[in-house]
């Protein structure tokens, strides 16, 4: 069967986020207000084929935490569904 996974990944809360920061005083700059809390992150889309969805998983879980993220610093969110 065929997948279509997307994988988030961010800084854990804690971790200084020198691109959210940036990000945030430039929203200030261009005028706007009440917005904070503001974090960077990257989405990264796979296809992948596989038995199952436990299996989609369980393989782009494996790729996420070896290739994609840093699991010490980052956090990751992953996402399946059947394509």
């Amino acid at each position: 069967m065929r997948f279509n996974a997307k994988v988030q990944v961010w800084l854990r809360e804690g971790i200084a986020d020198p691109e959210g920061h940036t990000i945030s005083e430039a929203i200030s700059a261009l005028g706007f207000s009440g917005i904070s809390g503001v974090r960077m992150g990257k989405i990264i889309s796979l296809e992948l084929d596989a038995d199952t969805q436990a299996s989609a998983e369980q393989k782009v879980d494996q790729i996420a935490t070896s290739l994609l993220s840093n699991p010490v610093l980052e956090d990751v969110k992953i996402e399946i569904v059947k394509a």
